[in-house]
């Protein structure tokens, strides 16, 4: 199979499954004389022979506790789903936050074909079906393990519950902090 076969079968462009071969990604042979590429053999997309990351997120340190739980049901969901476990990855940061670095290596790093998360807002509060659609260009995948119905009232109030509570932590997560300078300051004026 050429190349570029490969490549309208994975719904990419040329230059990217050109990429993934110069990368080491997938196999491929190139005719010294005519410079085509060619697939080594006609690949099946496989679940079990791709890089998998496991990708487990919670909001805060106090419950940073529940990072290993959520881990562990990953690795069980991927176990019966025959997934072959490359990365796990655990961060504490908010949802809302779009500069997350352990994250932002994973969606950029191409080896891993499948990203696993418990929940959608498990990776992001907003803009899931975009990461998941860039993704999709890429031929890779995002599998959410707790997938819900897709009732498009039920997600826009819980978008809606989701920014006002995310906006109301961070309000809350300040004068918290706020309150903390304080004492600490009233601490240092007694001495």
């Amino acid at each position: 199979m050429k190349l570029s076969q490969y490549a309208k079968m994975k719904g990419v462009v040329y230059r990217t499954a050109w990429n993934w071969w110069r990368a080491g990604i997938i196999e491929c042979d190139q005719d010294p004389i005519t410079k085509s590429i060619f697939m080594k053999t006609d690949i099946k997309y496989n679940k079990q022979k791709e890089r998998v990351a496991l990708y487990a997120r919670v909001s805060s340190y106090e419950k940073k506790k529940d990072l290993e739980g959520q881990l562990e049901r990953l690795r069980q969901f991927s176990c019966m789903k025959g997934y072959t476990i490359s990365k796990e990855i655990k961060e504490v940061a908010s949802g809302m936050n779009d500069n997350r670095d352990k994250l932002n290596k994973i969606l950029t790093d191409p080896s891993y074909a499948t990203i696993v998360v418990e929940n959608k807002d498990r990776l992001t509060r907003f803009g899931f079906n975009y990461i998941k659609n860039l993704l999709e260009m890429q031929g890779r995948e995002i599998v959410v393990m707790n997938e819900t119905d897709d009732n498009k009232d039920r997600d826009l109030m819980h978008d809606l519950t989701s920014v006002i509570t995310s906006f109301c932590c961070r309000l809350y997560g300040l004068r918290r902090g706020q309150n903390k300078a304080n004492k600490l300051k009233q601490e240092l004026v007694k001495e």
